[in-house]
């Protein structure tokens, strides 16, 4: 049972952390620290020097260059976007170690049970590669380039990697839940629907994190028209289908507003599904999550996308991502 609270921990820090990163790209802190340093970056600037250097590097960014406007930006404006990067990259190491340290000391004493030591070695391959994700995130806003945000591939990826790992997490916890209670217990398996959920919700959040990368959120405050109250947008084919289906903001919003539905469907059929197989928490779980992410979507919408909404709104959709997790699971080990 340690195991498996260890691992339910570090799925709540991984909730905390897509939390904070949502903070991150919404405040537009995310290209505020221009370099990766393992070590010495834990900590922040601790003097009026250091701080005034730093501020040099992000203003070398087309970021600054291109959006903080005639007056530019002052630094303590650079100081509150700083935090909220250098918080992010602090949770992650948090994270690392926390997850890193515990395991070790579970392998030493073999208390890993067979068949699982590849699993929890593959979820810290997954912390490794988030970290490495988020600097090539980074990289593609800084140094010799002309984009004043981010990649929303690569946030995507950053993004999807983090829900994985999550899932992951979740997933293998309730395993050796299942272990500790009966030794001869097997791992549960995917079922034909948990696979068919899992892959519109992967669309959907997909789609989501292309709106966040593009700030695609902005292209109108009105639900459920779009513009001027047509139901589509207006949307640039001049290059193409497949540039409009992975760069205009206004058919992704779109996508990403009506799939919703299409997610609402699979998990409303899931959920059912694991109530009969006699769950009904995970039931309750799924219906709550896609309920309140549905409406605070709307609302990040109507409020032309403020803060702290969409920011429950990205975090309430890991909370989703942990609940099919769940319900899927219970479907798996029928």
């Amino acid at each position: 049972m340690a195991l498996a609270n260890w691992l339910l921990f570090v799925a709540v820090l991984v909730l905390i952390i897509v939390g904070v990163g949502g903070i991150t790209r919404l405040t537009e802190s995310g290209l505020s620290i221009t370099e990766w340093n393992v070590v010495t970056g834990i900590l922040p600037p601790l003097s009026d020097s250091a701080w005034r250097a730093e501020f040099d590097l992000y203003r070398q960014t087309a970021e600054y260059k291109f959006e903080s406007g005639p007056a530019g930006m002052d630094l303590a404006a650079f100081k509150f976007i700083y935090f909220w990067e250098w918080f992010h990259r602090l949770l992650g190491r948090v994270i690392g170690l926390a997850y890193a340290l515990p395991f070790a000391w579970f392998w030493i004493r073999r208390a890993i049970p067979t068949g699982y030591t590849w699993r929890l070695f593959a979820m810290m391959a997954l912390i490794g590669l988030q970290g490495a994700l988020g600097w090539y995130m980074v990289s593609s806003g800084v140094g010799d380039t002309d984009l004043t945000d981010v990649s929303h591939f690569r946030l995507s990826a950053h993004l999807l990697t983090a829900f994985f790992l999550l899932a992951g997490l979740v997933w293998t916890a309730l395993d050796l839940r299942q272990l500790a209670k009966n030794s001869d217990a097997r791992p549960a398996g995917f079922t034909g629907l948990a696979w068919v959920t899992s892959i519109i919700l992967f669309v959907q959040m997909l789609l989501g994190a292309w709106v966040a990368g593009l700030n695609a959120g902005h292209v109108t405050k009105s639900w459920p028209t779009m513009i001027n109250g047509d139901w589509f947008p207006p949307v640039d084919w001049s290059q193409g289908a497949i540039w409009a289906f992975t760069h205009d903001p206004f058919l992704l919003h779109w996508l990403h507003r009506w799939w919703a539905w299409i997610a609402v469907i699979a998990l409303v059929v899931m959920a059912r599904a694991v109530r009969k197989a006699g769950s009904r928490p995970a039931s309750i779980a799924i219906h709550s999550a896609f309920g309140v992410q549905i409406l605070l979507g709307i609302a990040t919408v109507m409020t032309g996308v403020s803060l702290w909404i969409a920011v429950l709104h990205q975090f309430v959709g890991a909370l989703l991502v942990a609940a099919t997790a769940w319900g899927a699971h219970q479907l798996g080990r029928q």
